[in-house]
Order: C-alpha cells, then structure tokens, then sequence
C-alpha cells in the first residue's frame, strides 16, 4: 500500500466520525438537543402536565355542589319518613320534651355559621391573623355541638327513652345521629382550611386555592347549620 493512499483513507475515516459525532449530538433522542416531550422542556408534554396539576376552583365547587345535593336528598327522605308518620297519629308515636341540650346545640350552629362567615370575610381581605382565630373558634363551637348532641342523647338514655317502641324516639335518634356524622365531616374539612391559612404564602395559586376552599367548606358548614334548624323545627314543634 502505498503512503499517500494510507493518508487518504485515514482522512476519510476522520470525517465520518466527525460528521456522526455531530450528528448524534445534535439530533439523536438522546443527546444534548432540546427533547420535546423530556423532562426540563417547554414541549408539549411540559404543558399537559401543567394542565393536569393546575388547581381548578370551577371543580370544587362543582363537586361540592353535588355532595350538598346527595346530603339534601338523605335528610329530605328521612324528614318526609318523619313527617308521614307524625301525620299518622299511630299508638307507639309519643313525643317528648326536648332535653335542653338540644336548644344549647342549636344556639351553638348557629353562632358557629356567624364565626365562619366572619373568617372568610376576613380571608378574603388577606387578614389572615383574624381570619385564622375566627376558623379556629369555629371548629371549636363545631365540636362542641357535637358534644351537646351526645349529652342530649344520654339524657334520654336516663329518662328511659329507647329507639325500640316509640318511633318517634327514634326518628330523633337517627335524625341527630347522621347530622352529627354530618358536623363531624364539616370539622374535618376546617382542618384542611386551617391548614392552608395558617401560614402566609405570597403564590397566587395557592391563594386562590385555599379562598375557594374556605368558600366550598363554607357552603357545607352553613347548609348543615341550615339543615339542623329544619329537624330542631320538626322534631320540636311537629310532634
């Protein structure tokens, strides 16, 4: 072989590795250039992504409306149970006197409706000490209604009051019963409002994620204030 002919090829070989380095460097999945849909771009991929993590308030308050729905439909059923048999005059229908507790929880929801009004307002003007006092009152005053329901449920237990035999003693069980359930879940909801405003934040997102949760929360804890006012108005003058 001869030495120019060596040169040559040599020279060759040169420039296709060159030309593949570029190649592979530039245009490949896997090299420096920018990836569409990899992680760290501004592709297509980056934008889905965003839309799915991206807080919708328009949902939450959707959903919210469907839960307050399904709740109203459940105490509509069991009041218009209530009310047939209260119409009916049956033997085993025998009221009683509401033990006092009653009166005590109903002063407490709606107080607690007041203090709640009070904190989103105050939520909503970024006074977020206030507002933060005012949402832990209202939990406060929430769990105790709860409590007052449990000590008007053993007074009754003490004046011999059972569900077996009276219907109507029954009713007044279940019926403060499942609202209580009700009230608890609305505590658990302040929680997570409690959570969100506890600490200042300057990111819009999150602001305008923990108002509309304060306002869909707010929707639940009032409608329930709302609904214990119809059964203490059932239970204790429609007898």
């Amino acid at each position: 072989m001869e030495v120019g002919t060596a040169e040559t090829i040599a020279e060759i070989e040169e420039s296709r590795k060159r030309r593949s380095s570029k190649i592979g460097g530039s245009n490949s999945p896997t090299g420096g250039g920018r990836n569409p849909g990899g992680p760290g771009s501004n592709g297509p991929g980056d934008d889905k992504a965003a839309d799915d993590t991206r807080f919708i308030p328009e949902k939450s308050r959707l959903l919210t409306g469907f839960l307050l729905l399904v709740v109203a439909m459940t105490f509509g059923g069991l009041a218009a149970a209530y009310i047939v048999l209260a119409t009916n005059r049956s033997l085993e229908w025998q009221p009683f006197a509401l033990p006092i507790q009653v009166w005590i929880s109903t002063v407490l929801i709606i107080v607690s409706s007041i203090t709640y009004h009070l904190a989103k307002t105050k939520l909503d003007h970024d006074q977020l000490q206030i507002a933060k006092k005012l949402f832990v009152i209202t939990t406060v005053l929430g769990a105790a209604f709860i409590s007052s329901q449990i000590l008007s449920w053993l007074e009754l237990t003490k004046r011999g009051l059972y569900m077996q035999g009276n219907p109507y003693a029954g009713f007044f069980y279940i019926l403060t019963a499942v609202h209580a359930v009700h009230v608890l879940g609305g505590i658990i909801a302040l929680g997570s409002v409690l959570l969100r405003v506890w600490h200042p934040t300057s990111n819009d997102e999150a602001i305008a994620k923990r108002k509309t949760i304060a306002q869909v929360v707010g929707w639940y804890w009032h409608f329930m204030g709302a609904i214990w006012i119809v059964l203490f108005l059932l239970l204790g003058f429609w007898q």
